[in-house]
């Protein structure tokens, strides 16, 4: 659905699991950063009147995660944590093209979110089905729907405002970047690590 190069391995839920503090932390700053990464495509795209809706709700949603995890944290009886630096989102950037036309960046910037809610989504999946914590489990379950609906979002925009870029050449660039990428990843208590 997705399609990903790399699916990630399910014992990856077990690392996760192990440090529950850490990955909700990770967690809650992922849906921070994913509101502000809608919010900077609003400002820097603001001609596009269905892009500022659609993206609203994204934002506001995305910070709804991010209470509901930080909900999940104080229940819990854990700590939110100072916000991680995301190394597969730093190498994701790295890959964007910011030269060329700004259509061309503006795309590359959609496709760049539409990539990381893929990821997300296909994460959110492997917990669900791995973790021995039922709530946590039903809780990812419901969030790799929502995540999947971004994805989309993103994607579609990148299809609709496209000037110069082939859309699909272009996303199959990323997720064959992804793919490569992601078999550094999958070995600590984080999201995307």
């Amino acid at each position: 659905m997705l399609g990903l190069k790399l699916l990630t391995d399910p014992r990856w839920a077990n690392i996760a699991e192990s440090n529950l503090e850490e990955i909700l932390t990770d967690h809650a700053w992922c849906e921070q950063k994913a509101a502000t990464n809608a919010i900077t495509l609003i400002a820097n795209n603001s001609e596009h009147m269905d892009l500022v809706e659609e993206l609203t709700a994204i934002a506001i949603e995305e910070m709804q995660h991010f209470q509901m995890v930080v909900e999940v944290i104080k229940q819990r009886g854990y700590t939110l944590g100072r916000e991680r630096k995301d190394d597969y989102v730093g190498r994701l950037v790295k890959f964007s093209r910011r030269d060329g036309s700004r259509n061309n960046a503006f795309i590359d910037r959609l496709l760049f979110a539409a990539m990381i809610e893929a990821r997300s989504c296909e994460r959110f999946r492997v917990l669900s089905l791995n973790i021995k914590d039922q709530e946590l489990a039903k809780f990812y379950h419901d969030l790799m729907i929502s995540e999947a609906g971004h994805y989309t979002t993103f994607l579609n925009f990148a299809r609709k405002y496209t000037i110069d870029v082939d859309v699909d050449k272009r996303w199959k660039e990323w997720l064959e970047f992804e793919g490569e990428l992601i078999q550094s990843f999958g070995n600590k208590e984080a999201i995307h690590g």
